[in-house]
């Protein structure tokens, strides 16, 4: 198969080693460049100064992108207490500063499992988030009021890694759309320190994790050498924690004309329709009434 060929049926997953100081939306187009692939995005945002796990869809599996990104995540956060900052991190202007004498590692982990559970969560004045069509941080670099509405999210868990005075390394496992930089600030507060994020590096995103990552130099090398594919991960796999319905053949043919197949009994929801070949068909959801499965987005086209 020549070059081109294989670059107009690739689909699947790139789990990236993020180093600190680029944007994701700077990996992707490494990515484009390296593959010859246009079609290519990340599944969630990593901040410029994070390290860590970014999944990149590339292909058709780039339409698996609204499924993967509401995964859960899991973060290395290392927070400094004694002072807080007007961007939650250590970008930003110092706002306070208060002595941490008498913070303890029993009190510290005591308020900071007051913040597992679900939370209404103010996002960053220094984020991404948009507010009347303008980035939130473009408006507050322009010193402009950014009133931000609080947003619902789960932290799952939280653990301390490393207590050293006056920072501390927690473990951060919380549902997408959380801003760590955030929970840092907000646990400033509870301690009456002040504290601001001052390192963070992604460990897990969905079911993927750093042991999954490849560090984007090595990726960039593979480019180089032209063998790059040993890095690519099926799109059937973005969603292991799927159920998974195996198409013979006259199924997948059914399914890629829109066409329902039946559902075994007891099955329902959704789940991921996977070839005998491994080769991600389509996702389905049954259909109550009939007892079928109906392709709701179909992938395999060849």
């Amino acid at each position: 198969m020549e070059r081109d060929e294989i670059k107009n049926v690739v689909s699947g997953v790139l789990v990236v080693d993020k180093p600190v100081g680029l944007t994701s939306h700077d990996v992707v187009q490494i990515i484009r460049r390296g593959t010859g692939i246009r079609r290519a995005g990340h599944t969630g945002t990593l901040d410029p100064r994070a390290s860590g796990v970014l999944v990149i869809l590339i292909g058709p599996a780039v339409r698996l992108s609204e499924y993967v990104s509401a995964s859960d995540k899991r973060y290395q956060a290392t927070i400094r207490l004694g002072s807080s900052t007007d961007t939650y991190d250590s970008e930003g202007r110092i706002t306070s500063t208060a002595d941490i004498g008498d913070i303890t590692e029993e009190k510290f982990n005591e308020i900071l499992q007051q913040f597992v559970g679900e939370m209404e969560q103010v996002p960053p004045p220094y984020s991404a988030v948009k507010v009347k069509g303008k980035k939130a941080y473009e408006m507050a670099r322009h010193g402009q009021e950014v009133d931000l509405e609080p947003r619902t999210v789960q932290v799952y868990s939280l653990e301390v890694l490393e207590w050293a005075p006056p920072e501390a390394v927690i473990d951060v496992y919380c549902s997408s759309g959380t801003y760590v930089r955030s929970l840092a600030h907000d646990l400033g507060k509870e301690l009456g320190t002040g504290a601001h994020l001052i390192g963070l590096r992604r460990t897990k995103s969905g079911r993927f994790t750093l042991r999954d990552a490849v560090p984007l130099r090595r990726l960039q090398e593979a480019f180089d050498a032209g063998n790059w594919y040993r890095y690519l991960i099926p799109a059937a796999e973005a969603l292991s924690d799927w159920p998974m319905v195996e198409l013979d053949a006259d199924a997948v043919e059914l399914i890629r004309h829109g066409h329902r197949v039946p559902a075994a009994e007891g099955q329902t929801g959704w789940a991921r329709g996977v070839s005998q070949q491994g080769d991600l068909v389509a996702l389905l959801e049954v259909d109550e009434e009939s007892g079928e499965w109906q392709p709701r987005k179909v992938f395999f086209q060849s």
